[in-house]
């Protein structure tokens, strides 16, 4: 049985990928259980790790560190691929508040580094390592380590301290920030705080308005649209009871009625322009549409010609070439108003109004074959990964300091990951892949780096942690890791009335904590959480690697 033993001991890559795949299968199974109604998931695989590490298990070390490295890369290129294409958009509506917060959240860990330096006389290379376990940054230890090397270059002890410190705290950073997230949803899920719903993924809103506004009588549809500075579509015109699709030069009678698709926050706007909003529920996702009247159908069509990459809505002309109406547009899983100036990519569903023959003879335009998009398109994902890569390797110079600043594994993949996912198509790239399949993607790079933290950091684990100043850590991590979460959380419900989702996706995004983003997701149906994380993750990323070095180089 000497092969059986060789086979789990012996550092060579066989045992390297038995005992990744053993510890990811068994925390992943223990993962499904409930602690007072709470379930870790895939976080339970980061403590199998510890344990197996803490246990013996020695795996070679290039192999561990390729393993964990490599399933980091994957899982924040997905999630970027992922939210690419809502996120310049979400960016533009909530992005700019949502990374200020996220700002908030970072300077305050940092101000509680910096007082803890200053009063309790705790060394500053200590404390990094703790704040970078306590935000589950790895990024920010590497960078921070580096700065104490520049500084002195013989201080490994400071080096190895700094990385005890982050393995210390980093399992209650990841418990931590779920235990804020519970708390979060505990005060603030009552209140209108959660967010939309079940329909938090729809970001279009469906009313039915009278013309009344004597103003308007008489004008056309393309006459209105220059009174107004938001985009709608109006999906259907009822005058005198007959029912039509309205073109650019339909003219608005006294008491029409009309069926505008438009951003939930436009309402208001477009009850000022017409009149007046008829108390009809509208956005009830039952409502048979094709029952609505007899002429008009409502269809879905999807987009599988890759040569309607990149072209712009309103250039097809297919309302005036086929007397249909595209009423809105569902990416990655988000419903956007169908305005003409939007671009179109593999894998958008339109939904279209019409008659059927008419969204038959349209589908043929745009491709609709579903089973085009079951083919996987692995060549921009690997090309992705290999600049997202080159782009984290660039060395950054800030002025005043000698050591270059670099995004790291972590940074540069999920930048480039958004910026395939919204820009992809003007290079030629379909970077469309089912949501089943880069949910497969994310939760193995993940589960593969959890593995591969765990095992490195579980030997000196358990004797690091009940010594003096492992209980001191713990503390201090533990309270670094939510005093700055719960009080920017607070703030954000309360006064600055972030939905839950949004908010506790930015939490996680600041504190680059992707296991944590994945309890979160669990709570609220959507992917407002990963959007919220992935806008605010890149900027994130960027100033704790950055902070991190300028902390050591000014105050050490």
């Amino acid at each position: 049985m000497n092969w059986l033993y060789d086979t789990f001991f012996q550092p060579t890559v066989i045992q390297a990928a038995i005992v990744i795949s053993a510890v990811c299968a068994a925390g992943l199974y223990l993962g499904k259980l409930k602690i007072l109604g709470i379930s870790l998931g895939i976080t339970f695989v980061f403590f199998i790790g510890i344990l197996a590490g803490h246990f013996g298990l020695k795996l070679n070390e290039d192999m561990l560190s390729f393993a964990q490295n490599f399933g980091l890369i994957v899982f924040v290129y997905t999630l970027g691929l992922q939210v690419g294409p809502g996120f310049f958009s979400s960016l533009r509506k909530g992005g700019v508040k949502l990374n200020m917060m996220s700002l908030g959240v970072i300077f305050l860990g940092l101000l509680l580094t910096l007082t803890l330096h200053w009063t309790a006389k705790m060394p500053l290379s200590d404390l990094m390592g703790l704040l970078s376990g306590a935000v589950t940054n790895t990024p920010m230890l590497g960078a921070a380590q580096q700065a104490v090397l520049q500084i002195d270059p013989a201080d490994n002890g400071s080096v190895t301290r700094m990385a005890l410190a982050c393995a210390v705290t980093y399992p209650l950073g990841v418990l931590g920030m779920i235990l804020a997230i519970v708390i979060l949803r505990k005060i603030f899920v009552n209140d209108g705080s959660k967010g939309s719903g079940e329909n938090s993924e729809d970001k279009t809103y469906v009313g039915e308005y009278h013309v009344s506004n004597p103003a308007i009588f008489g004008m056309t549809i393309k006459e209105l649209m220059q009174h107004i500075d938001i985009h709608f579509v109006i999906s259907r015109a009822w005058h005198d009871g007959h029912v039509c699709i309205p073109t650019s030069e339909t003219k608005l009678q006294k008491d029409d009625h009309l069926l505008i698709i438009s951003g939930k926050n436009d309402v208001k706007k477009i009850i000022t322009l017409l009149g007046e909003q008829e108390k009809v529920d509208w956005n009830k996702p039952d409502i048979d549409w094709n029952a609505i009247d007899s002429l008009l159908v409502s269809k879905h069509v999807l987009v599988t010609n890759t040569k309607m990459d990149g072209v712009k809505l309103g250039s097809l002309r297919l309302r005036n070439a086929y007397g249909i109406n595209i009423t809105r547009l569902n990416r990655a899983g988000i419903n956007l108003v169908a305005s003409p100036e939007l671009r179109l990519q593999t894998g958008d569903r339109l939904t279209i109004v019409g008659e059927a023959k008419a969204i038959d003879n349209c589908g043929k335009i745009l491709g609709n074959e579903a089973r085009e998009l079951n083919n996987p398109n692995l060549i921009a994902i690997f090309i992705g990964i290999t600049l997202g890569l080159l782009l984290g390797s660039i060395p950054i110079v800030i002025p005043g300091m000698s050591v270059p600043i670099k995004l790291g594994l972590a940074g540069g993949p999920i930048i480039v990951g958004i910026l395939m996912g919204a820009f992809g198509y003007k290079f030629h790239l379909t970077t469309y892949t089912t949501r089943s399949a880069n949910l497969m993607m994310r939760q193995f790079g993940i589960t593969v780096y959890l593995a591969g933290l765990g095992l490195a950091s579980g030997e000196h684990f358990f004797e690091t942690v009940f010594c003096a100043d492992g209980l001191v850590w713990l503390l201090t991590g533990f309270i670094m890791t939510l005093l700055p979460v719960l009080i920017i959380g607070f703030l954000a419900s309360k006064f600055w009335k972030t939905d839950y989702a949004n908010n506790v996706g930015m939490l996680c995004g600041s504190m680059a904590n992707p296991m944590a983003l994945n309890y979160a997701n669990t709570t609220v149906s959507g992917d407002e959480p990963s959007v919220a994380y992935a806008t605010v993750y890149p900027l994130s990323m960027f100033m704790r690697v950055i902070t991190a070095q300028l902390i050591m180089l000014i105050f050490a």
